[in-house]
């Protein structure tokens, strides 16, 4: 099976007065129709501005796209000019934000916001897209659609309005779907039911699904294969099953070691020493070497190559294989 996105060696950086912010600093993956990958990774590793970045969705300068390829459906998105981009963006790439409040504008009722994109994109008169969009709130879960149409934002509740944002990109039931922290304003319950919706969709329609979130609980249940980011890099990809039961790389482990257990009753948990380094100031080495229990002389001035642990489980570090 041919991915529909393919990244390769992409690194994004930002020019400040306080130099250069190496925030996505050479990542490679690929994502397939119908399946969910995950994002893993502390605050400011570069997983939201990864998928920001190469959609346009960033003001450059400050930022500036320094190499790397990133191919949908065999079109390279990094040559496209901003009118073809925008063809895409939205249409056959739709993205759920993380802030929906910030996201949505509170001049304008729901109903006009959702239309939006499927007049632009698929040409459909007014009527028809209000028609749609009203199913499309039906379908996240919103009771009363007609009502939510004609209601601004601020009239709704936060997992309200991320339902709205959730609603809102699928209506032109894209080929890719980034959704960048998608249940955090939600409870546990409605929390199950967006994954399960979005679970379906995708059997219907193979629509493939990024997943950004610091949940690895989310992760387990909903996604097909994760790449864990840290400092910009990608540090371990593989399987659900290789992450949680096979992780190969000091960073992974303490990630799933500082995740609440129910079959473990602790004390404290335990937590990542140190903190996350300056991207200004990031070297050639690997960027966790000072917060890992495994480091090496050569972590200091080398990031590690790739190594294959299995068909789809790549690790990136100079240690053995971890005890």
């Amino acid at each position: 099976m041919k991915p529909l996105l393919s990244i390769q060696d992409y690194k994004a950086h930002f020019y400040t007065r306080r130099g250069i912010v190496k925030a996505v600093n050479g990542i490679t993956y690929d994502v397939y129709p119908g399946k969910t990958l995950a994002i893993v990774g502390e605050s400011g590793s570069g997983k939201s501005v990864s998928q920001l970045s190469y959609l346009g969705l960033l003001p450059a300068p400050p930022l500036k796209i320094m190499g790397g390829t990133v191919q949908f459906e065999g079109r390279d998105l990094l040559k496209m000019k901003e009118d073809d981009l925008r063809k895409i963006r939205g249409d056959k790439i739709s993205m759920i934000f993380q802030e929906p409040m910030t996201s949505l504008n509170p001049y304008l009722k729901i109903g006009s916001q959702l239309i939006e994109p499927l007049v632009i994109h698929r040409k459909q008169n007014k009527k028809e897209a209000w028609k749609a969009a009203t199913q499309s709130l039906e379908r996240v879960g919103i009771s009363r659609p007609s009502h939510a149409m004609e209601s601004y934002p601020h009239e709704f509740s936060g997992g309200m309005r991320q339902r709205v944002m959730i609603a809102m990109a699928l209506t032109t039931e894209p080929k890719l779907l980034i959704a960048d922290e998608p249940t955090t304003a939600l409870d546990v319950t409605v929390q199950a039911q967006i994954l399960d919706l979005l679970k379906s969709i995708q059997k219907e329609t193979q629509m493939a699904m990024i997943l950004i979130t610091h949940d690895l609980g989310v992760v387990a249940g909903a996604a097909d294969e994760v790449v864990v980011m840290y400092a910009g890099r990608v540090f371990e990809t593989g399987s659900v099953d290789d992450i949680f039961y096979r992780s190969e790389h000091p960073y992974t482990r303490a990630l799933l070691r500082s995740t609440p257990r129910l079959d473990k009753l602790e004390k404290e948990l335990p937590v990542i020493p140190g903190s996350p380094p300056d991207l200004i100031a990031v070297t050639e080495g690997c960027p966790f070497y000072e917060r890992c229990s495994y480091q090496k002389e050569i972590c200091k001035t080398e990031f590690p190559k790739e190594s294959t642990l299995g068909p789809k489980h790549k690790r990136f570090c100079h240690a053995e294989k971890l005890s």
